[in-house]
């Protein structure tokens, strides 16, 4: 017997079947399409046919202010952009101190462990906005002796002190989802319990939280734009210099679009990541 005798193929019946699914793809996906279109189109003419549609376009969608406003509003945003990257580095670093100081079993690290612990509370609770406030206008009042005044840094480190909090978090549920067994295996194995956390836990907690930890990521690109309330000329603080400069908002939309061109891919990213993970935990 050969093998292509043995070649499986599907019964008339089933490829009926899978016609009929086919076709109810189809007719789903026609029917989706259609819906979206219309319901597109009917908020498009609510709006355009509105009677302050004239107004609302000249105020935010002047081409000529976007061009105009575009250089300012794209030298700011590299700025948004290098506190985005240079804050998510130090946030992760913050994020897993934290979170191991705080499943530390020890009693020596008892003292870390009521830091870790008043530091994630009070910074999960402060909104992020008045921190930046206090580090931004507090600290350069202090005039301490080597630290920094730039606001652009104290705004990054504003940033990392909120988000440090909420990774940690994040993390330590990570953490806590290891099963005791994996903890047990590894010390039976003869690592110490550094290594087991080094080796054995931390890799699998963090690909564990990887899209919760991306949700973060993108909330704290956007939340960069908070700087522009103490004075960093930021993507936001441009297109409001020049709107109130100008008396014309349309750079507002020019800069949440540059928002979105980043925020977007990440938010894909981070939904291809959770599925993934939901195909990897039920094909277990």
């Amino acid at each position: 017997m050969s093998s292509s005798d043995l070649t499986w193929e599907p019964s008339p019946r089933e490829q009926e079947r899978r016609a009929v699914r086919r076709a109810l793809r189809r007719r789903r996906g026609l029917l989706a399409a259609v819906v979206t279109v219309t319901v597109f189109v009917a908020l498009g003419l609510v709006v355009t046919s509105s009677e302050g549609w004239d107004q609302f376009k000249a105020l935010f969608l002047s081409w000529h202010h976007a061009k105009e406003a575009f250089p300012a509003i794209a030298k700011g945003f590299w700025i948004n952009i290098k506190m985005f990257v240079v804050g998510e580095i130090l946030i992760l670093v913050v994020g897993v101190l934290v979170a191991v100081t705080r499943n530390t079993v020890t009693p020596w690290l008892t003292p870390l462990r009521i830091v870790a612990v008043i530091y994630t509370d009070v910074f999960r609770g402060l909104p992020t906005l008045l921190v930046v406030f206090v580090i931004c206008i507090g600290v350069p009042a202090l005039r301490i002796e080597g630290i920094p005044t730039n606001v652009t840094v104290l705004g990054t480190f504003a940033l990392v002190l909120c988000y440090g909090a909420y990774v940690a978090e994040v993390i330590r549920a990570g953490i806590d989802s290891i099963h005791p067994s994996q903890i047990a295996s590894a010390e039976a194995l003869g690592l110490g319990r550094a290594q087991t956390t080094r080796y054995v836990v931390l890799p699998q907690a963090i690909r564990r939280v990887m899209p919760p930890l991306l949700n973060d990521f993108v909330s704290l690109q956007k939340d960069t734009s908070l700087v522009a309330s103490v004075g960093v000329f930021e993507s936001l603080f441009a297109a409001q210099d020049y709107g109130n400069y100008n008396f014309n908002y349309t750079p507002l939309l020019v800069s949440g679009l540059f928002f979105l061109a980043l925020t977007i891919p990440l938010a894909r990213l981070t939904d291809w990541l959770g599925r993934r993970a939901l195909i990897r935990e039920r094909g277990r």
